[in-house]
């Protein structure tokens, strides 16, 4: 896993499949951005999803993790600053 904390670009969306997550908007890492993949789940600030229109994208800081050996996942602490890249 990344150890290092990075900037990335992602982006809300709304999955046609919810299962085993909260909520009808999710956050992805847009195409690109190897190792950090659109189909990884991103943990981050829920005003992402909750405040912003779906299809907006951001700049986090955020690293790759997989907390005590499960499936990998895109880490970004909820109290840190991110940038709206477009309303």
């Amino acid at each position: 896993m990344i150890s290092e904390y990075q900037h990335i670009v992602v982006e809300s969306f709304k999955p046609s499949n919810t299962a085993g997550r909260h909520g009808p908007i999710h956050i992805r890492p847009i195409p690109g951005q190897a190792p950090f993949l659109p189909h990884m789940h991103v943990r981050c600030a829920k005003e992402l999803s909750e405040e912003y229109p779906v299809g907006t994208r951001f700049r986090i800081r955020a690293k790759l993790t997989n907390r005590e050996g499960g499936t990998p996942f895109i880490h970004s602490h909820y109290t840190w600053p991110y940038e709206v890249l477009n309303d």
